[in-house]
């Protein structure tokens, strides 16, 4: 009789819309049909998925799914990355913007499906000033947003819009100085937005061509628009043609740095970090074992 796997997922309980206790009872219901032996952990704080998933990978667990939001994704890959156990997301979280990317399902369900899966790609993750990134991060106006979400208890897109709207005429251009593959420019700056995936979360493609496997960052440049502007903006970001727009630049690279006229707020894959000035991004390729749809083909 063949050996079954060993799989561990790392529940983050307040992500999203929060937790049900019928999603243990799912995953064990669905790994006993699937002969998989599984086990399950809730995080009890910051860095407690990274602890666990880096436990998991020394004791010889053949995947480790985050079960979360972006944030809970991105502390599960701290403690995967450069090892050879694959992790998978079930998304529960308020965006899901690298498990949209990578052609997941949504619903709860539907992603389990993701445990039968066997093709695993090696994808790039970044660092932004020693902090790593699986998804998107980003200067200014997204930053400022990001520090402030969910203060007041409150997640969901519904919440983040609100926010958004709330946030949006008072926030001010920045400058800064962008060196990118020994071109150094200037540019007033919104938001700029490193990509390894194409979008922040529900479908909102700030980098239409990335891809999570091409060894590059994409780095969008976003001017500041007016309100009745905003409108077309918004629907060429969320049709993937924002590399279309007139206020809008991208250059792909595999390291960048970036020196701001003052300290700005910033985000890490959606978590908000404290406001600095300088910044340098670099590339680690192939450096994340991910598990994704079976027939999904392009990432």
């Amino acid at each position: 009789m063949a050996e079954s796997r060993k799989v561990l997922f790392i529940i983050n309980k307040f992500s999203g819309g929060g937790y049900k206790p019928s999603v243990e009872g799912k995953i064990i219901a669905l790994c006993g049909r699937l002969n998989i032996e599984c086990s399950i952990e809730f995080t009890q704080g910051r860095g407690h998925a990274s602890e666990l998933a880096k436990e998991a990978s020394e004791k010889g667990f053949d995947t480790v799914f985050a079960v979360g939001g972006d944030g809970t994704v991105n502390e599960v890959a701290q403690g995967l990355v450069y090892t050879n156990t694959p992790m998978g997301i079930i998304p529960k979280g308020s965006g899901n913007g690298l498990a949209r990317h990578l052609g997941i399902p949504m619903g709860f369900l539907n992603s389990l499906s993701l445990i039968e899966s066997t093709k695993v790609i090696l994808m790039d993750t970044f660092l932004v000033n020693g902090k790593l990134s699986v998804n998107v991060s980003g200067i200014g106006f997204d930053g400022h947003v990001a520090g402030m979400f969910g203060k007041d208890g409150k997640r969901g897109f519904l919440s983040y819009s609100k926010l958004v709207l709330k946030e949006f005429k008072s926030f001010k251009e920045f400058d800064s100085s962008v060196l990118i593959d020994g071109e150094e420019f200037d540019r007033k700056a919104f938001m700029i937005s490193m990509a390894n995936s194409s979008q922040f979360g529900n479908n909102a493609k700030v980098a239409p061509q990335a891809s999570v496997c091409d060894q590059l960052i994409d780095v969008s440049i976003i001017k500041k628009i007016s309100f009745l502007e905003s409108v077309g903006f918004g629907y060429q970001m969320f049709t993937g043609q924002l590399d279309r727009s007139p206020f809008v630049e991208i250059k792909q690279t595999q390291h960048v740095q970036l020196k701001l006229a003052q300290p700005v707020a910033y985000h890490i894959d959606g978590e908000g970090m404290k406001p600095t000035k300088d910044f340098t991004i670099s590339m680690q390729a192939a450096s994340l074992r991910m598990v994704i749809p079976q027939r999904k083909k392009k990432v």
